[in-house]
């Protein structure tokens, strides 16, 4: 029970799947969650708040594992999937037939539109599934307000129109039906009107949205204003509509798909197996690397240690990868998708793969911080082709209004975190007007020629949040104090988050998935934020206080105690002199008085 809390403990708390297992690895029962931490916990509270088949199925848990989705409504169709494919002994709620619903456009004449929770390869098109009846139901009753399209189930062959024999129902009265039954629709019109269902059911709302517009202006044209209040209501509910998960898709069959996500020494492999266009199976393995590190060698080696362990020992005839493998299997196409439902696939593994390294990265933080920070500093000191490991660095960040109230900031990280109480922050005092270059170059003396002349500690990188320009100029101040062959610097472009070393005009990109470049942005995001208040405040104070420092011998200081005691300008030109005698003085209180009812 303890390494289980302690397992609970390292869950995130993102949406997901999580799998109970008894002590022989079969699995007992599979829950979804908007919080996996949260939610797996509740289990392992206090007993008695439980009911007697919880605390079976707690006593019986011997081990656990989760699997990270990038929503709820995925984490709601997994868990379908996985509970019809494993039936666990403990689950009950979608462990019968029934599944979530669909839209079906019937592969028939005139087809009809309709609700179906079963896909069958019929030829019919399936949209969906919907995790609600009520959301599948309101798009139902959309498409057939928008659409004239038949609701009644007669065979509408050519031979069966063409015999004269149905009538026009009451549908066709109201204008819900423009009746083929009868011939008063031809099987062309009918099918482009399909077709804009169809591009409704995809996403593609424009064609709905012109057609609901010209019927609205329409409307309006003849005052009939009722009814164009019906169009507009139907363009709001269109921009609500929402594009379906790609975690089930009938159009997906048997695939497997695997996804790579390497780095220095390690990647993580992501796997997923559909199975009749739905999610089965989900797994992720952090493989170590040898000398390899081209992606499709990496991905060959993961396939085959990947397949005996997780994939029952064989591959799907179609497998969707992010790069071809160097070697071939047999039997096996390998697809790299451009677009579609493929790629949204393999974007869902890839965000797998993200998720676990995220998580396992945090869990090394967590329960081996120093282990976590010597990686963390040599990844930096890798990507950023430092000669030592950057334990101590410093970022400088400049704020202005147009040149006036110039201020600069300089925060302090150790270790990769920061230490916000070496934070500094300066009031610019030679430059006038807004030079960024000439305020950096001034901060950046200030700061080290003063660490100097204490014998402070000199940083182990130093980071200007600036492009060429702004490096140049913290170039040329560390030349001039002697130090630059001793404290590395570089610059960060924040635009498209470009590193700048001294002497290249090139930039330099890091890896988007790296952590070296979250340290960075943090490290960036954290000079913006402490330099902008700073900014923000001496703003605010120097508005406020401008008219009482316009008096000759009121400063800064006296000014903030008469604000503090009369609560405003205007309290302060309401004061008697005896009143601010007894405050500031007799002279300084004769000063205001003059000013104020001069």
């Amino acid at each position: 029970m303890k390494e289980l809390k302690e397992a609970v403990s390292m869950l995130p708390t993102t949406p997901g799947v999580y799998q109970f297992m008894d002590s022989t690895g079969r699995v007992i029962y599979v829950g979804k969650a908007v919080n996996l931490r949260r939610r797996v916990g509740s289990y392992f509270v206090d007993s008695k708040k439980h009911g007697a088949k919880v605390r079976v199925l707690v006593s019986k848990i011997a081990q656990l594992k989760h699997i990270s989705t990038p929503s709820e409504h995925d984490a709601l169709l997994l868990e379908n999937s996985l509970i019809k494919t494993l039936k666990p002994r403990y689950n009950i709620l979608l462990k019968d037939d029934k599944t979530y619903p669909w839209i079906v456009v019937r592969g028939e004449d005139f087809p009809r539109v309709e609700s179906t929770r079963k896909v069958v390869r019929d030829g019919s098109t399936y949209f969906g599934p919907y995790s609600s009846v009520g959301v599948q139901r309101a798009v139902l009753e959309s498409l057939r307000e928008i659409y004239q399209i038949r609701t009644c189930s007669l065979n509408l062959s050519p031979e069966m129109v063409d015999r004269r024999n149905y009538r026009v129902c009451l549908q066709y009265h109201i204008g819900n039906c423009a009746g083929p039954c009868e011939g008063r629709q031809s099987a062309e019109e009918y099918a482009a009107m399909v077709e804009l269902v169809k591009r409704h059911l995809r996403g593609d709302l424009r064609p709905a949205k012109e057609y609901l517009t010209e019927r609205m202006q329409s409307a309006a044209a003849v005052l009939n204003f009722e009814k164009a209040a019906h169009y507009k209501a139907r363009l709001d509910a269109l921009s609500k509509y929402e594009a379906k998960s790609v975690i089930v898709s009938p159009t997906l069959g048997d695939v497997d798909v695997f996804f790579i996500l390497a780095e220095d020494v390690e990647a993580y492999c992501s796997f997923v197996r559909v199975s009749r266009g739905s999610v089965v199976a989900s797994h992720t393995m952090l493989l170590s690397l040898g000398a390899e590190s081209e992606s499709a060698t990496i991905l060959s080696y993961a396939i085959r240690q990947m397949v005996p362990e997780v994939a029952d020992g064989r591959l799907a005839g179609e497998v969707i990868v992010p790069v071809e493998p160097d070697e071939e299997f047999e039997g096996v196409r390998f697809t790299v998708p451009q677009r579609g439902d493929k790629l949204k696939l393999l974007d869902f593994a890839r965000k797998s793969a993200v998720m676990f390294r995220a998580e396992r990265l945090k869990n090394m933080e967590i329960k081996n911080p120093e282990r976590h920070t010597e990686r963390l500093m040599s990844a930096m000191m890798r990507e950023l082709h430092l000669s030592h490991e950057p334990r101590h660095i410093e970022c400088f960040d400049n704020s202005n209004l147009q040149g006036t109230h110039p201020v600069a900031a300089c925060v302090v990280f150790r270790n990769g975190k920061p230490a916000r109480k070496e934070y500094r922050h300066f009031n610019v005092k030679t430059v006038v007007g807004p030079d960024d270059f000439a305020t950096m170059r001034e901060i950046i003396h200030r700061r080290y020629s003063r660490v100097l002349a204490e014998g402070g500690e000199l940083p182990d990188l130093i980071v200007v949040d600036g492009g060429k320009g702004q490096l140049s100029s913290a170039v040329e101040v560390l030349m001039e104090l002697g130090i630059y062959d001793r404290v590395p610097i570089v610059g960060l472009a924040e635009r498209l988050e470009e590193i700048f070393f001294p002497g290249d005009p090139e930039p330099y990109y890091l890896d988007r998935n790296g952590e070296p470049l979250k340290v960075v942005r943090h490290i960036r995001d954290e000079a913006h934020r402490f330099g902008i208040t700073f900014h923000r405040n001496k703003r605010s104070a120097a508005f406020t206080t401008t008219q009482l420092t316009d008096i000759d011998g009121i400063g800064e200081k006296t000014s903030q105690q008469l604000l503090t005691r009369f609560g405003s300008v205007a309290g302060v030109r309401r004061a008697t002199l005896e009143e601010l005698t007894a405050e500031v003085g007799k002279t300084k209180a004769e000063r205001i008085c003059a000013f104020f009812h001069k």
